[in-house]
C-alpha cells in the first residue's frame, strides 16, 4: 500500500461542487463520486476531516445584497452546510466508511455538536468527521471554518477542492492565458490577492504553519493521487 504524505488532513469541499450541472441542490452521483475519493484516501490510513460549503443551497450575502439582515442570511447559509454535510455523510456510509457529522450549531436530533474533544475522539476511532454549520458565527465563511477546524484537529494540511486544478493568476475560464502556479507562500497569496481562500482563512493557516493544497475536486481520484505524492495541484506553504 502506498504510504500517504500526510496522516491527518482537512478537506474543504464547496457546496457548488455537490450540485454538478443542476444549478441548485445536490447531485447524488457527484456526492457519491466525491465520497469515493475520500474513501480511497481513508483506506490509505489517513485521518480525514471535511468542511463543506453551502453555496448550492443558500448564500447569506445574497440576503444582505438585497437589503436584508446579514446575520439572518448567514444563519440560513449555515443550515445549508448542514444539509450538504448530511448528504455527503450518507454517500460515505453507503461505501461502508464510518462517518460522523459535527455541527457548530446545536441540533441534537440531527447530528452531534462540535467540540475539539469530540473531533479527536472520533478521529482516533477511525471515523471521517464532517464539520457542519461553518464556524457557528455570522460574517465568517466556510473557508475560515476550514482553517479553524484544521488548526483545532491538528491537521497537517488543508486540501481545497476547487473547480480548477490549482491556483491561477486569474480565472482560467475567463482568461485563457492565466498563469498557473506550482507553489506559493501564504504571504504571496495574500499580497497578490489571489482568490484561493479568504484572507482570514489564509492568515489562520499561515499562523499555524498549515500548508494549503489546491486541486480540482472534479478529477476522479485526484485527492488520492496527491496523497500518494503525485497529482496536479498548487501547494501554498510557509516562506
Amino acid at each position: 500500500m502506498t504510504n500517504p504524505i500526510f496522516k491527518r488532513v482537512l478537506l474543504k469541499v464547496s457546496g457548488e461542487a455537490l450540485m454538478g450541472d443542476q444549478g441548485f441542490g445536490i447531485d447524488v452521483n457527484i456526492a457519491d463520486r466525491i465520497a469515493s475519493d475520500i474513501a480511497e484516501v481513508r483506506a490509505m490510513g489517513v485521518e480525514v476531516g471535511i468542511v463543506v460549503g453551502g453555496g448550492n443551497i443558500f448564500r447569506g450575502v445574497a440576503v444582505a445584497s438585497k437589503g436584508g439582515e446579514r446575520v439572518t442570511g448567514d444563519h440560513m447559509g449555515m443550515l445549508g452546510t448542514v444539509i450538504n454535510a448530511l448528504a455527503l455523510a450518507t454517500s460515505l456510509r453507503k461505501m461502508q466508511v464510518d462517518t460522523v457529522v459535527l455541527s457548530a450549531i446545536a441540533m441534537p436530533e440531527i447530528c452531534q455538536s462540535f467540540s475539539q474533544r469530540a473531533t479527536r475522539m472520533h478521529m482516533e476511532a477511525g471515523r471521517v468527521v464532517i464539520f457542519a454549520g461553518g464556524t457557528g458565527n455570522p460574517f465568517f465563511t466556510t473557508d475560515s471554518a476550514a482553517a479553524l477546524r484544521a488548526a483545532e484537529m491538528g491537521a497537517e494540511a488543508i486540501f481545497k477542492g476547487t473547480q480548477v486544478d490549482g491556483i491561477y493568476s486569474a480565472d482560467p475560464k475567463k482568461v485563457p492565458d492565466a498563469t498557473r502556479f506550482e507553489a506559493l507562500t501564504h504571504r504571496e497569496v495574500l499580497n497578490r490577492g489571489l482568490q484561493v481562500m479568504d484572507v482570514a482563512a489564509v492568515a489562520v493557516a499561515r499562523e499555524n504553519s498549515i500548508p494549503i493544497i489546491v486541486f480540482s475536486i472534479h478529477e476522479r481520484g485526484g485527492f488520492g493521487q496527491i496523497m500518494a505524492g503525485g497529482g496536479r495541484k498548487t501547494i501554498v506553504t510557509e516562506e
